[in-house]
């Protein structure tokens, strides 16, 4: 076990606890814009559909029940213009992280085997790649940042490619063209290309758009599969609830593994996600709240001295003020506003922090107040 556990780099998150003790000490309590775990209800037909598979006493299945697998599906062609897809195309996984951890291992991949990330980008897809005993290395997604981009990488023992549009956490978004050219070329060198969608539903200056979608991938899903996840879109982060869609010849090996690994969404879970994937809604309806937040959110910072970059999509603001990530980090927590320090991301976000969308609209109001320096009042008890 240790041995495995070697592996891994120190928790990042650790790191922020003086700064959380800092932050929950003002007087009107933390804001805490560090995680982005949603904090809005689940939406009501959604608990109902939950509920009414309650009784579920036997096994799930790992493939997921036929409504599920046609929810998918459906969902698949109708939000992301896919076309022809069958239940091959699809598989539904138990939360996107611990797929981002152990795919590299259930391909098969170890030393000598590279996997490629963005060189800012979610801490797992390192952590992935560490697990399985492989290298890993990243790639620029912006020109001139003296790194290579992800089709001037060697693909010599290159067998992993992950994309991340829209990014966490800078919201950058990938435009067609761009996405269209790293399929071809990963195609051309052999390279598996996993894209990580995440937020695609959450653009906001940009409109995301997926490696299933014709335009990129020329109506083959050859070598291509896509991640979404219904924790931000339906808030149903406490469901474990995401899927892959995609090459069958990538998903089908992935399903016998999982089927011995016992990686099933539970069937109460599989319930209240043809529900979520049935009704557009409630999307629309959390859009809107997410959306007027980031409004109050990047303008108070803005007018607190900050810079904010990219972000033109996501649940996150990408934001500098030209200083250590962790001084910017200090000075918010001082203020009782909590933030996640750019450096979680790489080495590349040292001078940044990532601002999350995810409060209610009482603790985003108190934010604002407190960037505009207006006095805190002390909450009632």
């Amino acid at each position: 076990m240790s041995a495995l556990s070697d592996r891994l780099p120190a928790f990042p998150w650790d790191k922020l606890e003086p700064y959380k003790k800092t932050a929950a000490a003002h007087p009107d309590g933390i804001v805490d814009l560090s995680v982005g775990t949603p904090v809005d209800p689940v939406p009501d037909l959604i608990q109902k559909a939950l509920v009414a598979a309650a009784d579920s006493p036997g096994y799930p299945t790992v493939w997921g029940t036929p409504e599920l697998r046609d929810a998918l599906t459906g969902w698949v062609e109708r939000r992301l213009g896919a076309r022809g897809v069958t239940h091959r195309h699809v598989l539904p996984i138990v939360g996107s992280k611990e797929l981002v951890a152990w795919l590299p291992t259930q391909l098969g991949l170890g030393p000598g085997d590279k996997v490629a990330y963005p060189r800012l980008a979610y801490p797992t897809y390192e952590v992935g790649a560490r697990l399985a005993g492989a290298d890993h290395l990243v790639y620029s997604t912006t020109p001139g940042a003296g790194v290579p981009g992800p089709t001037e990488l060697d693909p010599a023992g290159l067998k992993l490619l992950w994309l991340n549009s829209p990014s966490n956490p800078t919201g950058q978004v990938l435009p067609k063209e761009e996405l269209r050219r790293i399929v071809a070329w990963a195609r051309e060198h052999g390279v598996l290309v996993f894209s990580d969608e995440c937020y695609l539903e959450l653009g906001w200056e940009a409109d995301p758009v997926s490696v299933l979608h014709p335009d990129v991938n020329g109506g083959s899903y050859e070598g291509i599969v896509a991640v979404h996840s219904l924790s931000k879109r339906s808030n149903l982060a406490g469901y474990r609830a995401a899927f892959l869609a995609g090459d069958p010849a990538v998903l089908g090996p992935l399903l016998e593994i999982r089927k011995h690994g016992g990686m099933m969404t539970s069937a109460p879970t599989q319930a209240a996600v043809v529900a979520a994937l049935g009704d557009d809604t409630h999307v629309r309806e959390q859009r809107e709240r997410y959306a007027a937040r980031r409004e109050a959110l990047r303008g108070a910072l803005l007018s607190h001295g900050f810079r904010v970059e990219h972000s033109e999509a996501s649940l996150y603001l990408w934001a500098t003020r030209d200083e250590s990530c962790w001084t910017t980090v200090a000075h918010l927590a001082e203020r009782g506003i909590l933030v996640a320090p750019g450096d979680f991301y790489g080495p590349a976000g040292a001078d940044f922090v990532r601002v999350a969308l995810t409060a209610t609209d009482e603790r985003v109001r108190a934010a604002v107040e407190r960037l505009s320096g207006r006095p805190a009042t002390a909450r009632p008890h």
